[in-house]
């Protein structure tokens, strides 16, 4: 009967409804278990407003069911972001914030905020896609749907620009495991509300620094309408230098620094068709970059903007998207979801954002370097600091500055590590100084390694030898707290244990017949009890000799004063007392000789921890340096197969003279002399008797085969 009630209750039960009437039908309910599951995966609280939000347009009331039917509405896929990582990073941003700010006078500033509150706490390497374009075009949905957001950047549906400056969200990213995707969106390009556009070519140059993807947006076509509106690529050479001591033209090293270059074409409406055969949408772009022929100023201007593509960008990619919706639709199109969206946009957008997470690369610095959250912090400011001095922003001086805050950072981060990891597995005073040295040893590889991990481009190992000083000083700082330690601990144990023998002394109960005698039981007594006392230390022998050594004269003393020993007595006792004594001096030798010894085998064993740490670093980035004269190469020599079906053959001659340079830096960086110079230019900067080594004849060599 109880049962039967309960069930009787629960049939009674109203369906499931939201605000307005709306009735939960099973695709709605299947929606909101997604939605739910995807906020939890990602952490997030489950926000009912927003959960409830758009249901309305999808679930009819019930009086609108009965007169129009069932609802069709399709689900959609929503795949849970990575979860937040270990160290507590601001990955997972909600909204995005201003790193850098396009002020109404008219000044790029840094939102220093942005840099120390979220970037300087990203330690994992980070893949940075940047969007750029004219303003209006919807770059800021392109952005959302990597960031998997429905809402974050500002769409706006008006033809009023709603991006200024450069926005940024950090999110974990969906493939690359322990990596931060960072989307920068950028001001719209060539807004007429601004009036002063000069910051424009600054905003896509600095798109173009710190990004490892650039996206392009453009609406329409790729015409010669779009390329001329692309003309900020033709500005690079001026806005951006590789060297800081300059160049003919520097243009060419562009390739090496440059991000990978997407351009999405929104609002396509043509068929993918040319002289009436079908083309990819990548075949699309390539038609729209063919250079023409002849040197007339017209064909230069029209080549130009081609040329730079070509040249500067490593890699070249296009998509096409089809229109959204209709007008009504795009006004709100922060809150339609995909399934009110035409299904081939959708699949376009779905298309591009695979192709962004499962290509864009990890940024990177000259050779290679993975570049973090904090570096990228440093690097902005570093671009934005220049460009408001008046000056160029220059890439190698933005490494060298990036290099001596990382390196000294390294530096103080793991003389720190090592410092704690000491303290934590150390207790004072050792027995011994093997036993501190067996520990430091341990230890010392661990923070080298730790070093090694964050340091980069150390030019002529500065740094390292820096953090090799850093530890040996804290090293010795540490023998010399564990040797004074011991001092008083076993000066405070024979003082302990020499009481009886010190009042004695003091009312003068040795200093009379048969007194000597027993003084030297006392000492003898003394001496086992204090060498059985543990925990003295590595001086506990010092201690004991200086104790023996000043109680010399008090035994003559004692001795003399004794008239039932003999002169021939006297003598024996004497020279065994001299004998013991110098056998504890010859003791204290021998521990001395034996911690010099230790202390030049440690300096030994960490110039090896020194050496075998850079050789696997030198190795990394001599890896490092060839992935990135492979893509170089490639893209140079795709560039010449271009060049010569396109019939500019003599373009190609030239151009066959910087492969062939590329070919022959590509073999010296294989070459196994990459490896010994770094070890061998080490070896130089080490102190000590490691500079004795010969290897100058071997650098030389190097030297001479690289230059003459």
């Amino acid at each position: 009967m109880q049962t039967e009630r309960l069930r009787e209750h629960i049939l009674d039960a109203r369906a499931k409804g939201l605000a307005g009437g709306h009735l939960v039908n099973g695709q709605t309910l299947a929606r909101m278990i997604e939605a739910c599951m995807s906020r939890l995966c990602q952490g997030r609280t489950i926000v009912l407003d927003e959960l409830y939000d758009a249901k309305p347009r999808l679930v009819p009331r019930m009086e609108e069911t009965a007169r129009k039917g069932p609802c069709q509405t399709k689900t959609e896929r929503i795949v849970p972001l990575a979860k937040p990582s270990e160290d507590g990073a601001p990955w997972n941003m909600e909204n995005p914030v201003c790193l850098i700010e396009n002020s109404e006078s008219g000044e790029l500033c840094i939102n220093q905020k942005a840099v120390d509150d979220i970037l300087s706490k990203i330690r994992q390497p980070v893949v940075v896609v940047a969007i750029a374009g004219l303003y209006r075009t919807g770059k800021s949905y392109l952005m959302n749907k990597l960031a998997d957001r429905q809402k974050g950047f500002s769409l706006g549906s008006t033809i009023q620009s709603h991006t200024k400056g450069i926005w940024m969200m950090c999110v974990p990213h969906p493939h690359k495991h322990n990596h931060c995707l960072i989307l920068l969106d950028t001001e719209g390009l060539g807004d007429v509300e601004k009036g002063n556009t000069n910051n424009d070519s600054w905003i896509f140059a600095l798109s173009v620094l710190l990004s490892s993807m650039l996206v392009y947006n453009s609406v329409g076509t790729i015409d010669q309408y779009a390329v001329d509106k692309l003309h900020y690529v033709t500005e690079l050479s001026n806005l951006i230098k590789v060297k800081s001591a300059g160049g003919e033209d520097e243009s060419i090293e562009f390739t090496r620094f440059f991000p990978a270059f997407v351009w999405s074409v929104r609002d396509f409406s043509l068929e993918l068709k040319l002289d009436g055969k079908k083309v990819t949408e990548d075949g699309y772009l390539e038609s729209a970059l063919k250079l023409k022929h002849g040197t007339s100023k017209n064909i230069q201007e029209y080549n130009l903007p081609r040329e730079c593509i070509r040249n500067y960008f490593p890699s070249r990619k296009c998509f096409v998207f089809d229109r959204p919706a209709d007008k009504q639709t795009m006004w709100n199109l922060e809150q339609v979801a995909d399934s009110q969206l035409d299904p081939e946009f959708v699949k376009q957008t779905q298309k591009f954002v695979q192709y962004v997470y499962s290509t864009a690369q990890t940024k990177t610095l000259k050779g290679g370097q993975p570049v973090t959250g904090r570096m990228l912090g440093s690097l902005a400011v570093t671009y934005v600091d220049a460009i408001r001095s008046g000056q160029i922003p220059c890439l190698e001086s933005a490494v060298h500055t990036l290099a001596d805050i990382e390196n000294t950072a390294a530096v103080q981060e793991a003389a720190q590590a090592y410092q704690e990891w000491m303290g934590k597995r150390v207790t004072l005073p050792t027995k011994t100084v093997e036993e501190l040295s067996k520990i430091h040893n341990q230890v010392l590889p661990e923070a080298l390694k730790l070093f090694m991990g964050r340091c980069f481009s150390d030019q002529g190992h500065r740094y390292q030898e820096q953090f090799t000083k850093e530890v040996a000083k804290m090293y010795a700082a540490i023998c010399e707290k564990n040797r004074k330690l011991s001092v008083d601990i076993s000066s405070r144990a024979i003082l302990d244990l020499g009481a009886v023998v010190q009042e004695k002394i003091r009312k003068g109960s040795y200093m009379r017949s048969g007194g000597y005698s027993e003084y030297e039981k006392d000492i003898a007594k003394l001496v086992k009890r204090y060498r059985a006392t543990p925990g003295k230390g590595v001086q506990a022998d010092q201690v004991l000799q200086d104790f023996l050594g000043k109680k010399q004269q008090l035994s003559d003393s004692i001795r003399n004063a004794d008239k039932s020993m003999t002169a021939s007595e006297r003598k024996i006792k004497a020279a065994r007392e001299r004998a013991e004594v110098a056998e504890q001096e010859r003791k204290v030798k021998e521990e001395e000789r034996r911690a010099t010894e230790q202390r030049l085998l440690d300096e030994r064993r960490a110039m090896e921890a020194n050496i075998a740490q850079l050789k696997e670093k030198a190795k990394e980035e001599q890896a490092q340096l060839l992935k990135e004269h492979e893509k170089v190469l490639n893209q140079r020599l795709q560039e010449q197969e271009k060049l010569v079906k396109e019939g500019f053959q003599g373009r190609a001659d030239e151009l066959q003279q910087e492969i062939d340079s590329l070919r022959k830096e590509k073999e010296e960086a294989a070459s196994p002399s990459f490896v010994d110079l770094a070890i061998d230019t080490a070896i130089l900067a080490a102190p000590g008797f490691y500079k004795a080594i010969p290897i100058t004849a071997k650098v030389g060599k190097y030297l001479w085969n690289k230059f003459f």
